[in-house]
C-alpha cells in the first residue's frame, strides 16, 4: 500500500503542472470551489472571524460567514498522469492582497468569482489581472436566494470586455467549478491562437 502511494506521489512530482488561480472578493466563494472541484482534501488556511476583524472586514452581504482564509486554499486535480492542475484560492480581504503577486506567479489564468450581492469587490481582482495581463473568466456565484441577473447586466455592471468569458456558476457544484476552469482553459487557449 505505502509503495502504491509513493508511486502515486512521484507521477505527480514528473507531471507537467499547471497553475490556476481562484481569486474574488471576500465571501464569494474561493474556498468553496476549491473544495467542490479538488480531487484531495483541499489545505485550507480558514481561521475563525473574531471581533478583531470588526470594523475592518465588511460582512454586509454575509452576515453568516464564520471563518475567513488567512493564505490561501489549495487543490489538486489530475487530468492524467502527465498533466496536473494545482488550484489556488486567494485571500479575499484586503489586508491580504500582497500575497497575490507571488500566487499570480507561472498562473495559466485565473477565475474570478463575483457575487452580485457585493459587485464592487470584484473590481480589484479584475483589475489585477488586467494590469498584468493574465487571462481570466469571471463566475458569477448564483448563491440561494440571490436575485438573479443576466450575464449582459453583470458585463455591464463590472466594465469588462466582451472577449471576457462570463459564466452563472455555483461554486458549490463540482460540476459546475468543472466547467468554469474548462471557459478558462478554451479562454487561455484562443488567447494563445491554439486550436483545441
Amino acid at each position: 500500500m505505502a509503495s502504491a502511494t509513493s508511486e502515486a506521489s512521484e507521477a505527480v512530482l514528473q507531471a507537467v503542472t499547471v497553475k490556476i488561480l481562484i481569486a474574488g472578493g471576500f465571501g464569494v466563494g474561493k474556498t468553496t470551489m476549491v473544495g467542490a472541484v479538488s480531487e484531495i482534501d483541499p489545505l485550507h488556511t480558514e481561521e475563525v472571524i473574531t471581533e478583531s476583524s470588526f470594523g475592518i472586514d465588511d460582512l454586509t452581504g454575509v452576515e453568516r460567514k464564520s471563518t475567513t482564509t488567512v493564505a490561501l486554499d489549495f487543490g489538486r486535480i489530475t487530468i492524467d498522469p502527465e498533466l496536473v492542475v494545482y488550484l489556488f484560492g486567494t485571500p479575499g480581504q484586503h489586508r491580504f492582497w500582497f500575497m497575490w503577486d507571488e500566487l499570480s506567479r507561472g498562473a495559466l489564468g485565473a477565475i474570478v468569482l463575483a457575487d452580485t450581492r457585493r459587485l464592487d469587490d470584484s473590481f480589484a481582482a479584475i483589475d489585477f489581472f488586467e494590469r498584468r495581463e493574465i487571462p481570466f473568466v469571471i463566475g458569477v456565484n448564483c448563491f440561494d436566494g440571490v436575485q438573479l441577473y443576466s450575464v449582459g447586466e453583470v458585463r455591464q455592471a463590472l466594465d469588462v470586455a466582451a472577449t471576457v468569458p462570463l459564466v452563472l456558476c455555483d461554486a458549490r457544484e463540482r460540476a459546475s467549478a468543472k466547467q468554469l476552469l474548462i471557459t478558462l482553459v478554451e479562454h487561455v487557449m484562443a488567447r494563445r491562437g491554439i486550436v483545441g
